[in-house]
């Protein structure tokens, strides 16, 4: 690089093919909330912690935010042909040194989703094997499998990587439906609709609820984060993020209802708390082959593992789209012939294998840990990190359309983005109160705060740098989300 910055408007964009459709996008937004560990994990753990039966309820109700929230995201992502999700929306609606915190935020808040997932991908791994097979390994060396055989996909062509995560996702799916077919055929007490009646979950447990349920929509908001290589970005990205809200929404509710009917509605709460994540898996042993069971035990470990290649895809734009415009070292931005963002894949990669190390050194010896601990900790604190962008983006969205009407009605540019922000500050709230619960830590814990604390401290360095780029160099400052690649070292 010189030591010139160049304007803005001279810089000259390296694009990678543009390969994925509404689809290939829909699909990684969807591999990303891992329908079965969504369906099997986070279902029966909801079940179990709020004792209440209107969980499916809770899905209905943050579909809806997420749906409105999608209005006003779509209608602007039609103006910004911009990879790095959040931060150029951010940059673009409400101010450039925020949106550089804001995308330092969630670089943490992402990693700490990703590398936590894998901490449940090993755990599985290694607690099937030993099941099945009788064969001993430590959860922590299927952790460094994952983040590898992760980390090659995430260097090679994003279609590639799209087209093995579209075939997981729809075997999740079908073993899912499977499930949802029988409970509604065993239904002991047959069929009642409470437990979908949003008006049923206003009870001193909602926050529980919602807290557990935004997790399993994480992942939600990426289509922008494949702008550059969407075949067409202006009408790609909000189709596929519509698409997956409406599937993922609807499919959780229906899933988690299937869940009450299939075990019985005064019996969900207690099985829950006794089977916990294998109340699925149980319950298909009860009531199919058992060479069904062990298929959807091994689409739960690759359900685990579609959500890895997503969120390591995500952090690896990140990284890239930070590098190209200056708010972190250059190098970050390289990306392979393919295209694909290779310094921000390999960097992902070397951080998961540092964390797992240190959570591999402090194991207890708990056969429990890795999912106590490290996933635990990780997954709820990366949830809310991203609820607490999601809601400065919904107020981004509103100031962009208040600058420029666009032609965008009235409903997508202020009534969605103000009634989903209003919604979203609530769930986040909500979450902060819960904290403890998500961390299964009493309430005095020194977790509570610190991880949170990692996620805001993540967004205050990104602020600071964002306000020294403003003083030191007004050009690179003026290209922060409006930039484009310089083209030197874009290659490698």
């Amino acid at each position: 690089m010189s030591s010139t910055t160049k304007p803005a408007t001279q810089r000259i964009e390296h694009q990678p093919e543009r390969r994925l459709g509404v689809l290939s996008i829909a699909f990684m937004i969807v591999a990303a909330s891992a329908p079965l560990t969504a369906v099997a994990g986070g279902a029966p753990t909801s079940f179990a912690v709020t004792e209440l039966t209107t969980v499916p309820a809770g899905y209905i109700v943050l579909s809806a935010i997420l749906a409105l929230f999608a209005f006003g995201y779509a209608a602007m992502a039609r103006f910004i042909d911009r990879p790095g999700a959040f931060y150029p929306y951010i940059a673009q609606g409400l101010n450039r040194t925020i949106s550089v915190g804001s995308a330092y935020a969630a670089v943490v808040a992402y990693n700490m989703m990703q590398i936590g997932i894998v901490a449940m991908f090993g755990f599985t791994v290694s607690s099937w094997l030993v099941g099945r097979f009788g064969f001993e390994s430590p959860w922590w060396v299927w952790v460094i499998v994952g983040i590898v055989v992760v980390g090659i996909l995430g260097i090679n062509r994003i279609d590639f990587s799209a087209k093995i995560i579209g075939v997981l996702v729809a075997l999740e799916f079908a073993v899912v439906i499977v499930f949802d077919v029988i409970a509604l055929i065993v239904a002991p007490e047959g069929y009642s609709v409470a437990p979908l009646n949003p008006v049923n979950l206003f009870v001193p447990g909602i926050g529980a609820v919602l807290a557990f349920g935004v997790a399993a929509f994480m992942g939600f908001e990426s289509a922008a984060i494949y702008a550059r290589e969407a075949k067409d970005p202006k009408r790609t990205v909000g189709r596929a993020t519509f698409l997956a809200v409406i599937v993922v929404g609807l499919f959780y509710a229906f899933s988690a209802w299937a869940m009450t009917v299939g075990v019985g509605q005064s019996q969900v709460v207690a099985e829950s708390q006794e089977f916990g994540p294998d109340l699925l898996f149980v319950f298909l042993s009860q009531h199919s082959g058992q060479w069904f069971t062990d298929i959807a035990n091994l689409l739960f470990i690759t359900s685990l593992f579609a959500a890895l290649q997503a969120f390591h895809n995500t952090i690896a734009r990140y990284f890239a789209e930070l590098g190209n415009e200056g708010m972190i070292p250059h190098w970050f931005g390289r990306r392979s012939n393919s295209g694909a963002p290779y310094a921000g894949s390999v960097t992902q990669t070397a951080l998961a294998l540092l964390v797992t190390i240190g959570f591999a050194v402090a194991d207890t010896g708990d056969p429990l840990f890795p999912v106590l601990t490290m996933f635990t900790w990780l997954t709820n604190t990366g949830a809310f990190g991203l609820i607490m962008l999601m809601a400065l983006v919904a107020l981004a969205v509103i100031v962009f359309f208040a600058k420029d009407k666009r032609g965008i009605g009235i409903f997508t540019r202020l009534i969605a983005p103000l009634v989903s922000g209003i919604a979203l500050t609530i769930v986040f709230i909500l979450v902060i109160i819960n904290f403890p619960v998500l961390m299964d830590a009493p309430a005095d814990s020194f977790l509570t705060y610190l991880l949170p604390i990692l996620v805001i401290l993540g967004g205050v360095i990104g602020i600071i740098v964002g306000e020294v780029v403003r003083r030191t160099d007004p050009e690179k400052y003026r290209g922060i989300g409006h930039a484009v690649e310089t083209g030197e070292d874009a290659h490698i």
